[in-house]
């Protein structure tokens, strides 16, 4: 498994809440994967310390793979937890993940898996922290959906550009970001991609669309030039993105992505995570229930 990573005495961990449907019943009921760790005999929730230069989202996605032999997707956030190992702050966060196929192997750490509803997990598990996690995780909306809002990568400086701007195209630094995007969007389960009509947002998502199969659709709405004079359209367009327990890509600009943030915020009367940054290359996970936001992180650029 992972080794230690700490800053200063600060141990960071990440896991997640693995689920799927149960046979027949059309998705109205789920279980969970509770394993046992034979070196401390207790029963947990997936979970592991972070290799050096590992965000969050890569470790937990990792360690749940390992731990279990399951392939899964993300979610949801379910936030962080935080107490004390070995006289030391352990932080470990934590996503929802739904499983999408694996088999469980038996090995040295992790001996046993067991798939089980919600309440008999409560029940099995040995800490009182997993225990309020599962809570967390049972008591999250259901039919929850993800819009995940990219900003385009690097594409120099426009006043360079004589061109109409719209045309200006990633350079290498965007280039690289734009592939390093494919590994962070495909932890969801990425069904649709949409861009705003601007070539280096459209170059941002074309190795993504590559990978996942999935065409590129325009969307004007999601322009500099356009979202000014239509924003409640667009607010209520991308209420609407995605289905149930997918994501929908929306690749944007500076000028679009913390507004619809901010509007969304103020519309449905939650606190988001301030402040708010929108570095070229990065995104922000929006995740939504019904046509309401449930929770929204931000990941930095990956290069």
């Amino acid at each position: 498994m992972a080794q230690e990573v700490a800053t200063g005495k600060l141990i960071r961990a990440a896991g997640g809440v693995l689920w799927r449907a149960v046979a027949g019943s059309n998705g109205n009921s789920v279980e969970v994967a509770i394993i046992h760790r034979p070196r401390y005999d207790d029963w947990s929730i997936p979970k592991g310390k972070l290799n050096a230069g590992e965000i969050e989202i890569e470790g937990a996605v990792r360690e749940v793979t390992e731990e279990t032999g399951f392939r899964a997707t993300i979610v949801s956030p379910l936030g962080e937890v935080t107490y004390i190992k070995e006289d030391r702050p352990k932080v470990v966060r934590y996503w929802a993940m739904r499983a999408k196929g694996g088999v469980f192997t038996p090995g040295r750490e992790v001996d046993e898996l067991r798939w089980l509803p919600i309440d008999e997990a409560i029940s099995l598990v040995t800490m009182d922290r997993d225990r309020d996690l599962l809570r967390r995780f049972l008591a999250a909306p259901p039919a929850l959906r993800t819009v995940l809002l990219v900003r385009h990568g690097s594409a120099g400086s426009r006043s360079y550009w004589e061109e109409p701007d719209a045309n200006r195209p990633l350079d290498d630094k965007g280039r690289d970001q734009a592939d390093a995007l494919i590994w962070l969007l495909t932890r969801w389960d990425v069904r649709e991609i949409f861009c705003a009509p601007v070539e280096r947002c459209v170059q941002t998502v074309e190795p993504l669309a590559s990978a996942v199969g999935l065409a590129i659709q325009e969307q004007p709405l999601l322009a500099e030039e356009i979202f000014p004079g239509k924003r409640a359209e667009a607010i209520k367009w991308v209420r609407q993105a995605a289905h149930e327990d997918t994501a929908s890509v929306l690749c944007s600009q500076g000028g679009v992505i913390p507004e619809i943030l901010t509007r969304l915020a103020s519309e449905d009367g939650v606190e988001l995570p301030q402040p708010r940054p929108c570095k070229k290359g990065s995104m922000w996970s929006v995740t939504l229930a019904a046509d309401r936001v449930y929770a929204a992180e931000y990941f930095a650029p990956l290069a």
